[in-house]
């Protein structure tokens, strides 16, 4: 397989593709009863082929499935030594609708042993915590953390959904590579409470997860689109008094996609990719289709007066969960 190249960002000093590929739909979340293997495992190998380096999963998505599906698909195909695979620890499964936390060294650790094993890799890239639990001093789950660097069974490791005095905390540990939060368009707190310009300034990578809004700054969803089996059916943000209010956004961001000649989900990226030279976004999917078109929002340069019109629309009249 000939591999494109992408320009590349840092998280840390890991080096990735300026997008990656959030690898939890397929599995876990979004409308599981259309889940193809052979589509997964073709979508795993085009993005492979046309330059993205990060695959972002973690142990609880499925739960355990997701990471079988990139050890089946990428490592058991000999792909280990083109991608990034970075997975994450610390929530842990109560029921088929809840999760509690465990930032426990010993859990860290039975989790990181569990998920090489279902990767069929002996190291993980980045290794994140997924929920700081509050039970547990940050200090004490990033020194287990930073034990399995030491150990040669992570090579970095990063945060999850943090504040700032986290981050601060864990760094004063060891080095923090990443913070994945949510960034979209629509969902700016980790603007907002600082998050996004202190990773900016202190060279910690930012993954932006649900970048697209879910699916819903793409354009493409409607209501009718959203199965059972969907997380977003009981989401605030998918009602359909707030789907059609929220509408707005979407219109707005679908002006700016007709001047570049692009789609809505590529302004959407374009905007994140806009956010600083260390954000790079995990949108996720399982088809082809949408991994192509994703991955090409790379080439959009958003002008000035685009990012005036992105930050006057309106918020979005519903919490993120």
């Amino acid at each position: 397989m000939t591999q494109n190249t992408l320009p590349v960002r840092r998280l840390g000093t890991l080096e990735v593709s300026a997008i990656g590929l959030g690898c939890m739909p397929m599995s876990w979340g979004y409308s599981v009863g259309e889940a193809d293997p052979a589509e997964i495992r073709a979508t795993l190998h085009r993005a492979v082929e046309i330059g993205v380096t990060l695959l972002d999963t973690a142990d609880v998505y499925g739960p355990f499935t997701n990471e079988e599906i990139i050890g089946k698909y990428v490592v058991g195909d000999g792909l280990r030594e083109r991608v990034v695979i970075a997975s994450k620890c610390g929530l842990v499964p109560v029921d088929s609708q809840s999760y509690g936390r465990d930032g426990s060294p010993t859990h860290v650790k039975s989790a990181c042993e569990a998920s090489l094993r279902r990767l069929g890799t002996d190291y993980l890239d980045l290794f994140q915590l997924h929920r700081v639990d509050p039970d547990v001093p940050i200090e004490e789950t990033w020194g287990a953390m930073a034990e399995l660097v030491s150990a040669g069974k992570v090579r970095h490791i990063g945060l999850s959904e943090v504040t700032v005095e986290e981050i601060q905390r864990a760094q004063s540990v060891h080095p923090v590579a990443s913070v994945q939060s949510e960034l979209s368009i629509w969902t700016s707190e980790n603007i907002d409470n600082d998050v996004l310009d202190f990773c900016n300034t202190n060279d910690i990578g930012f993954l932006a997860y649900s970048p697209l809004g879910r699916g819903f700054l793409t354009g493409e969803l409607d209501g009718s689109t959203i199965g059972d089996d969907d997380f977003r059916k009981n989401n605030p943000r998918f009602s359909a008094e707030a789907m059609a209010a929220n509408q707005a956004i979407v219109d707005g961001i679908a002006l700016i996609s007709e001047r570049h000649s692009a789609t809505p989900a590529q302004i959407a990226l374009a905007w994140i990719l806009a956010q600083g030279e260390n954000v790079v976004p995990i949108p996720g999917t399982k088809r082809r289709k949408w991994l192509e078109q994703n991955v090409a929002s790379v080439g959009i340069t958003l002008a000035s007066e685009d990012l005036v019109e992105i930050a006057a629309l309106p918020a979005s009249i519903a919490p993120r969960y």
